[in-house]
């Protein structure tokens, strides 16, 4: 059961949407996925078909239950999520306290979870340094940093490199590897940064995806890049970085067919 969580320094870079679709790429080659939601926005859940007024999550109880497990939605065929769920002020603040100071609190919620056979599961953390992304550290086999190919995301990267999301190494099992978002090749500044980082980071910089208007069309559609436009740049370039998340962690990934097309149900 590998556990990714994919974060970066800063919001606005596309980290919700890669995550959502990721999962995706993940499951079509039959595995089983979650898309798990650490970020108190709770967008994730969108880019599977939840409604906007589906409240369900599992923070607001998370303090009072032992086992995460019964919160998950079928997000049809092999894909599934535990939302974030709407949550009081004070439920937040008591997830959070919980999280920096109970170090089985992680464990206990999502150990039916963690044990599942075969189960993929992807986390999506808040922008930035987060309780939640500290306490999981010590869980995730791999950390995916999400940066866009921009000036700001650049001027970013020392506080990654520097251990700032968390206050120590990031990942001490497989790693953590960047993914650069919504490269322009149009735009000189954009070609600069992503050629600053494909030299800078060499083989941590797991893939480039290119700026695809058919990822915001999706969005709009609440479906996946590779629903609604599989021979897409942004398609192409997701289901190669999912190919090579599979290669580090060693899950055996197929050829791109989808086994089980997602669907919605169980709502």
């Amino acid at each position: 059961m590998p556990l990714i969580c994919v974060c970066s320094p800063k919001g606005g870079v596309g980290k919700t949407t890669l995550t959502a679709n990721l999962a995706y790429a993940l499951a079509r080659s039959g595995s089983k996925v979650l898309a798990l939601d650490f970020d108190v926005q709770n967008a994730l859940r969108l880019h599977f078909g939840v409604p906007l007024s589906d409240e369900r999550g599992f923070v607001a109880k998370a303090a009072e239950s032992s086992d995460w497990s019964q919160f998950v939605l079928t997000a049809g065929g092999n894909i599934f999520v535990l939302p974030y769920g709407e949550a009081s002020e004070d439920q937040r603040l008591v997830f959070e306290e919980r999280l920096t100071n109970d170090e089985h609190f992680l464990i206990r919620g999502l150990n039916t979870l963690l044990n599942y056979p075969g189960l993929i599961i992807v986390a999506d953390f808040p922008p930035g340094p987060s309780a939640a992304l500290k306490a999981m550290s010590r869980l995730a086999d791999l950390h995916l940093v999400i940066m866009q190919a921009d000036t700001a995301s650049l001027s970013l990267l020392p506080h990654v490199e520097n251990h700032r999301l968390t206050g120590d190494v990031l990942n001490r099992k497989a790693g953590h590897y960047f993914v650069l978002n919504q490269s322009d090749n149009r735009r000189q500044v954009s070609r600069d940064v992503t050629a600053f980082m494909e030299q800078k980071l060499g083989n941590q910089l797991l893939g480039v995806i290119h700026r695809d208007e058919s990822v915001i069309e999706a969005n709009a559609s609440q479906q996946s890049v590779f629903d609604f436009s599989p021979a897409s740049a942004a398609a192409f370039d997701i289901e190669l970085i999912a190919k090579r998340v599979a290669g580090i962690l060693g899950v055996k990934i197929g050829d791109g067919t989808v086994h089980s097309k997602p669907k919605m149900s169980g709502f």
